[in-house]
C-alpha cells in the first residue's frame, strides 16, 4: 500500500457555531442527515459537527482539493467501538477512484475550543 495523499485541517469550535446560527441552511449543505443525529437521535453537539467538517476539509485536502467536491458526498461515520471513518460517494468517489484511493485512515478530535482532523488517503 502506498499514500496518494494527506489533509489536515482545524475549525475553531466557537466560529463554527456562529456561522451555523448566523446560516441556518449552511448544516443542511455541509452534513447529510446521519450526521447531524446521534444515534438516540439527539442533534449532534457543536464540537462533534466542527469535527466532522474539519475532516472534509482536510478530506478534500488528501484528494489534491479538485474544485467541484460537494460535502455531502464525504460523511463521517462512526463504528460501534467509536473509531470514526468515511464513507464517500459522488463526487469525492470519482475523485477517490481517479487518484487509486482504496483505503481511509481519519482521525478527529476537539478540546480547548478547537477541533481537528486528519485523513490519510491509501492505495
Amino acid at each position: 500500500m502506498s499514500i496518494i495523499g494527506v489533509g489536515i485541517d482545524v475549525a475553531e469550535i466557537e466560529r463554527f457555531a456562529a456561522s451555523l446560527e448566523r446560516t441556518p441552511a449552511l448544516a443542511g449543505r455541509l452534513f447529510v442527515e446521519r450526521e447531524l443525529l446521534l444515534p438516540s437521535g439527539e442533534r449532534r453537539g457543536v464540537a462533534s459537527l466542527a469535527a466532522r467538517f474539519a475532516a472534509k476539509e482536510a478530506l478534500a485536502k488528501a484528494l489534491g482539493a479538485p474544485p467541484g467536491l460537494l460535502w455531502t458526498d464525504a460523511e463521517v461515520c462512526v463504528e460501534d467501538s467509536g473509531q470514526p471513518r468515511l464513507r464517500v460517494t459522488g463526487t469525492v468517489a470519482a475523485r477517490a477512484a481517479e487518484l487509486g484511493v482504496r483505503t481511509w485512515h481519519v482521525s478527529l478530535s476537539h478540546d480547548a475550543g478547537v477541533a481537528s482532523a486528519v485523513v490519510i488517503a491509501e492505495a
